[in-house]
């Protein structure tokens, strides 16, 4: 009698302000299945509170309907535009919250760990990203490009996070896209 793999069920986030991507996936073994993706829009009219609320009520609601275990987040870049960057800042905070409250632990990834991982290329294209996500999770259409990261993002902790013998990373750091050991570069 063989045991069979237990299912893992993970939601990738790929926060903004504007629109912020989910995708939840089921691990089983080395296979990973599709269960839902989208998106949750603020409306730009609508106050930074107003804004972060809708956040943090669209992603509860996705975690009761779909209770996953695992929470997979991409982590903030610094862009050129300083407040750009700390309303995105905001928009993720409030993922955190999301799942936090919900007494999900978070797992982060750099956009250059998500699409390593998926792509193979830590600099690769959005347009490469959906197809890989596609290919991987045997989509019929390609996600919209926000769910397309959220679905990379989960992919990328199934593979990392927790698979392949959960690899040790403490003390590594990425650079050009690769996991670079301990010690001085």
């Amino acid at each position: 009698m063989t045991a069979t793999a237990p299912r893992v069920r993970i939601l990738g986030i790929d926060p903004g302000l504007r629109i912020t991507g989910f995708g939840i996936i089921d691990k089983t073994g080395n296979t990973l299945d599709y269960v839902t993706s989208g998106c949750i829009k603020t409306r730009a009219e609508d106050g930074l509170a107003q804004r972060l609320k809708t956040i943090l009520d669209g992603l509860g609601e996705v975690i009761t309907a779909n209770r996953p275990e695992q929470v997979a987040i991409e982590k903030v870049f610094v862009n050129s535009n300083p407040q750009s960057t700390l309303l995105l800042g905001q928009a993720r905070g409030t993922a955190i919250c999301a799942a936090v409250l919900q007494s999900l632990m978070v797992s982060e990834y750099t956009a250059l760990q998500i699409k390593q991982a998926v792509v193979g290329n830590g600099h690769a294209a959005k347009e490469q990203v959906q197809d890989m996500v596609k290919r991987l999770l045997r989509l019929g259409g390609d996600p919209s490009a926000d769910a397309a990261d959220a679905l990379a993002c989960a992919i990328c902790h199934a593979h990392g996070g927790q698979g392949y013998g959960q690899l040790a990373t403490a003390g590594y750091r990425m650079r050009r896209g690769r996991l670079i050991g301990p010690g001085p570069a």
